[in-house]
C-alpha cells in the first residue's frame, strides 16, 4: 500500500507541475497587488453587466382602448412613505378626529367615508428596493425598478421610459424636486408635464415636515387661481385626459425623523386626510360636479419601525390604495375575505379588499381617462376597480395584454439577432400558441360577446408574456455567472500559490528556484516542497496518516475553516448566527497549550467575559429607539477607563513614554466633547431648533480627526519573521469575524434599511442620499 501511495504521489507531483507550468506565473508583491486591483475592478463591473442591465426595450406601438373613457381627468395622491396599516388603523379608529379649524373638517376622516360609501380599497404591494424613485416609476410608468438606475442613486433613469404622464394631454405635478423632474424630463413634449416644486433645502429633517404637504395643497389651489387670469391655462384645465399629481413628502420625512409610531407621523396622516378632502371638494365645485373626475390615493412605499425603508419587509411593501370617482366601482359590502391576523385589526372586514401589485395602478389610470397605456408597463389591469360595461373591461384587458406582449416580441427579436444558438421561450414559440394566435382568439371571443372567456385568455397572454420577458432578461445569466465563478476560483488559486511560495516554503525552494533548472523541474520542485511542507505526500507521513495523525488534523482544519466561512455567509440573513460565533470564540483559548493558559490567566478570563457579553447584544432586536442615556453612559464608561489607564499607567504604558500619555489625554478630550455634542445636538433636534452650525462643524471635525488618529502614534517596525502555517488561517478568520460584527452587528446586510438613518442627523439634516 505504501509503495502504491508513493507511485501515486509521483503522479500527483507531475500533475501539479504541469498545472503550474501552464498556470499563472509567480510575480512580485507589487505585481500581485496591481493584478488584484485590475481583476476586482473588472469583476465588480461584471456584476453590473449581469444583474444591473436595463429591462426596458423600445420600438413598441402604443395601445389604447377605442371606447369612450369614463373620466376626463384624474387626480393622483401619493403620500410618500405611508404604511398601509397606519392609514387603515387610523381610519378604523372611532376616536380619529382632525383637530383643526379647517371648514372642511368633520368628526371622522374623509378617506374613511370614501372607503365605506364611494370607492374601492385594497393594498398595493410594492417590490424591493422600496425607495421613492422605483416606487413612483412603478406607479406612473407601470414597470418595476430599472436596476441600472442604481448607478444614479435611484434618483434618475439612465434609459428613457414611457409613463402615464407622457401619454396624457397635460399633467400638473406638485411636490419634491427628487421625484417630479424624472417624469418631466422623459416626456416626449416638454410642455406636457408641468412641475411645481419646493427647493431641495426644504427637505430638512430638523423641521416640521407637514409644511411640505401644506405647500403642495396651497400651490394646487394657486394653479386654479392663476387660471382666472390666464385663458390658455383655463382652456387646458377644461380639457380631457389631464392629470393632477400631488406628491406629499411629509410622511416620509417625519417617518425618517421620528418613526411611524410617533405623534408627528400620525398627525401628518391627519393633515394629508384633510388636504385630500380640500382638493376633492375644490375640484368638485370647480367642475360643477360633472362626475368626470377619478381619484387615486396611494403610496410609493411603507416605513419600517425604526424609520427606514428599502427592503422587502411587509411594513415597507404594503401600501394603501383607495380609488373613487368616475369609472371606479362602489364598495362591495357583501363579500369579505382574505384577511390575516394583521389586516383583521383594521376593522374593515365588512368590505371587500382588492389587492394589486404596484405596477397595476398605471394601466388602471390609463384605462380611466382613455389614454395610451405606457409602452414599458408590465402591470396587469385590476378589473375589480372598474365600474363599466363587460365589453369595456374585456377591451381594456385586451389592450393591456397586447401592450405587454409587444414588449416580449421586441425583446425576443433582439435576443434572436444577438445570441448564438438561441433557444426561444417555449410556451410562446409554437404555431398554435403564440401572441398573434392568442390575440386573434381573444378578439373573436369579444366579437361573439363571450367576455368572460376573453378576459381569461387575456390574463393567460399577459402572464405568459411576463414570463417570457423574465426568461429573456435572465437568458445569459448562467453562462456569465459561470465565467465569473471560474475567474474567482482562478484568482483564489493564484493568491494561494503566491502566498505559499513567498511565506510558507523553506529556503530550499528559493535557492533551487534561482538556478538554471528547466521550468518543468522548477515547478516540480515547488510542488514537492509544498507537499513536503504540509506533510501530504511523503511515504513517512502516509504511514503517520494511517495511524491517524497529521492527515486527519489537516482535513479537520480545512473542514473547520470552510464551516466557519459558511456560518459567516448565513449570518448575512440571520444576525443571531454571530452569537454562536462569539460563544465559540469565547472558549477557543481552551484548546491552546497549558503553558499559554497558565501564563495568561487574567487575559483569558477577560476574553471570555468580553465575548459572552458581546454575544448577548446580537440577540437583541435592531429596532430600538434612540436612547441618549445609553450614549452618555457609554461615553462616561470609556472616559473612566481612560482615567484608570492613566492612573495605573505603569502597568500599561512605559514610564518614559510621555507621548503615549498625551495621546490618551487627547482621546479623553475627544470622548468628553463627543458625549456633550451628542446630547446637545439631540436636544436641539427634538425641540425643532434645527442643527446648530457650530455643532455641525464640531461633529465633522471630530469625525475627520478619528480617521487620522492612528497617525498620532509612531509606527513600529517588527523584524522578527517566521513561515506561515495552516494555523495562521485562524488569525484571518478572527479578523474577518470582527469586521463583520463591527459593521453588520448593528443591523443585517440582507436589509440595509435595518441601519439607523437618524445617526446621520448629527452631521446633516438636509436630505442628501449620497452624503447620508
Amino acid at each position: 500500500m505504501v509503495r502504491a501511495w508513493s507511485d501515486s504521489s509521483n503522479f500527483i507531483k507531475q500533475l501539479f507541475s504541469t498545472i503550474t507550468l501552464y498556470g499563472l506565473p509567480f510575480t512580485s508583491q507589487s505585481s500581485v497587488l496591481v493584478i488584484g486591483l485590475l481583476f476586482h475592478i473588472l469583476y465588480i463591473w461584471s456584476i453590473f453587466d449581469i444583474y444591473f442591465t436595463s429591462p426596458l426595450v423600445h420600438g413598441m406601438t402604443p395601445q389604447r382602448v377605442e371606447l369612450p373613457s369614463p373620466a376626463k381627468r384624474l387626480v393622483l395622491f401619493v403620500a410618500d412613505g405611508l404604511r398601509a396599516d397606519k392609514l387603515y388603523q387610523y381610519l378604523s379608529d372611532e376616536n380619529s378626529t382632525i383637530t383643526t379649524t379647517n371648514p372642511y373638517s368633520e368628526n371622522h376622516p374623509f378617506l374613511k367615508e370614501i372607503i365605506n360609501e364611494q370607492g374601492t380599497w385594497g393594498v398595493s404591494h410594492t417590490r424591493v428596493p422600496t425607495e421613492s424613485r422605483p416606487g413612483h416609476v412603478a406607479l406612473i410608468a407601470g414597470f418595476y425598478e430599472d436596476v441600472s438606475a442604481v448607478t444614479k442613486g435611484w434618483k434618475a433613469n439612465p434609459v428613457e421610459f414611457d409613463s402615464v404622464f407622457n401619454q396624457s394631454r397635460y399633467t400638473w405635478s406638485f411636490g419634491s424636486p427628487d421625484i417630479l423632474p424624472m417624469f418631466a424630463e422623459g416626456a416626449s413634449d416638454p410642455d406636457r408635464v408641468s412641475t411645481i416644486m419646493y427647493s431641495a433645502d426644504s427637505e430638512n429633517f430638523a423641521k416640521d415636515a407637514v409644511d411640505l404637504d401644506y405647500w403642495v395643497f396651497k400651490q394646487f389651489r394657486q394653479l386654479f387661481a392663476n387660471a382666472s387670469s390666464d385663458p390658455h391655462l383655463h382652456q387646458k384645465l377644461q380639457g380631457e385626459q389631464i392629470i393632477f399629481f400631488l406628491h406629499l413628502l411629509g410622511l416620509d420625512t417625519n417617518g425618517h425623523a421620528y418613526g411611524p409610531h410617533s405623534k408627528e407621523y400620525l398627525h401628518n396622516i391627519k393633515v394629508v386626510d384633510e388636504g385630500v378632502r380640500e382638493v376633492v371638494e375644490f375640484l368638485e365645485n370647480y367642475y360643477k360636479h360633472d362626475g368626470k373626475t377619478a381619484y387615486i390615493f396611494t403610496s410609493d412605499h411603507g416605513m419600517s419601525n425604526i424609520g427606514n425603508h428599502g427592503d422587502g419587509h411587509p411594513d415597507n411593501t404594503r401600501t394603501p390604495l383607495i380609488a373613487w370617482g368616475a369609472g371606479i366601482k362602489k364598495p362591495n359590502k357583501i363579500h369579505s375575505g382574505g384577511y390575516d391576523d394583521v389586516l383583521a385589526t383594521w376593522n374593515l372586514t365588512h368590505l371587500e379588499r382588492n389587492d394589486v401589485l404596484q405596477a397595476d395602478i398605471a394601466p388602471l389610470m390609463a384605462s380611466l381617462i382613455g389614454i395610451n397605456y405606457p409602452v414599458n408597463s408590465v402591470g396587469e389591469l385590476p378589473l375589480n376597480y372598474l365600474d363599466n360595461t363587460d365589453k369595456f373591461k374585456a377591451q381594456s384587458l385586451l389592450v393591456n395584454a397586447i401592450e405587454i406582449s409587444e414588449q416580449y416580441k421586441v425583446k425576443n427579436e433582439y435576443k434572436k439577432r444577438t445570441a448564438l444558438w438561441y433557444q426561444p421561450f417555449a410556451p410562446l414559440s409554437n404555431s398554435t400558441h403564440n401572441p398573434n394566435t392568442l390575440i386573434t382568439q381573444i378578439r373573436n371571443f369579444i366579437d361573439e360577446g363571450n367576455y368572460n372567456e376573453a378576459e381569461n385568455l387575456c390574463l393567460v397572454l399577459a402572464e405568459l408574456s411576463l414570463q417570457g420577458l423574465r426568461y429573456l432578461q435572465t437568458y445569459d445569466w448562467l453562462f456569465l455567472r459561470s465565467i465569473v465563478t471560474i475567474g474567482y476560483l482562478g484568482w483564489i488559486a493564484y493568491c494561494l500559490i503566491f502566498t505559499i511560495k513567498e511565506y510558507a516554503l523553506e529556503n530550499t525552494y528559493r535557492l533551487l528556484n534561482n538556478n538554471s533548472q528547466s521550468k518543468e523541474n522548477k515547478m516540480a520542485t515547488f510542488w514537492s516542497e509544498v507537499l513536503r511542507r504540509y506533510h501530504i505526500l511523503s511515504d513517512y507521513n502516509w504511514e503517520r496518516a494511517l495511524s491517524g495523525h497529521s492527515w486527519i488534523f489537516l482535513v479537520g482544519y480545512i473542514i473547520g475553516y470552510i464551516l466557519v466561512l459558511e456560518i459567516f455567509v448565513y449570518s448575512y440573513f440571520e444576525r443571531g448566527t454571530l452569537t454562536v460565533c462569539f460563544i465559540f470564540a469565547a472558549f477557543w483559548p481552551s484548546i491552546t497549550s497549558f503553558k499559554f493558559r497558565k501564563s495568561n490567566g487574567p487575559l483569558l478570563y477577560s476574553w471570555l467575559a468580553s465575548c459572552i457579553i458581546s454575544s448577548t447584544f446580537l440577540l437583541l432586536p435592531v429596532e430600538k429607539g434612540e436612547n441618549i442615556i445609553l450614549v452618555i453612559t457609554g461615553g462616561i464608561l470609556i472616559g473612566v477607563t481612560g482615567f484608570i489607564a492613566l492612573w495605573k499607567s505603569k502597568y500599561f504604558i512605559p514610564e518614559d513614554d510621555a507621548f503615549a500619555r498625551k495621546v490618551i489625554w487627547i482621546q479623553l478630550g475627544l470622548i468628553f466633547s463627543s458625549t456633550l455634542l451628542v446630547y446637545d445636538t439631540t436636544s436641539k433636534l427634538k425641540s425643532r431648533a434645527g442643527l446648530p452650525l457650530f455643532n455641525q462643524i464640531l461633529g465633522w471635525t471630530i469625525l475627520e480627526q478619528k480617521i487620522y488618529e492612528s497617525e498620532l502614534s509612531p509606527s513600529s517596525s517588527y523584524t522578527v519573521t517566521r513561515k506561515l502555517t495552516i494555523r495562521d488561517a485562524r488569525t484571518a478568520l478572527f479578523f474577518l469575524f470582527f469586521i463583520k460584527v463591527a459593521f453588520f452587528g448593528t443591523g443585517n446586510v440582507a436589509s440595509l434599511s435595518s441601519f439607523y438613518l437618524s445617526s446621520v442627523y448629527r452631521l446633516t439634516t438636509v436630505f442628501n442620499p449620497f452624503l447620508m
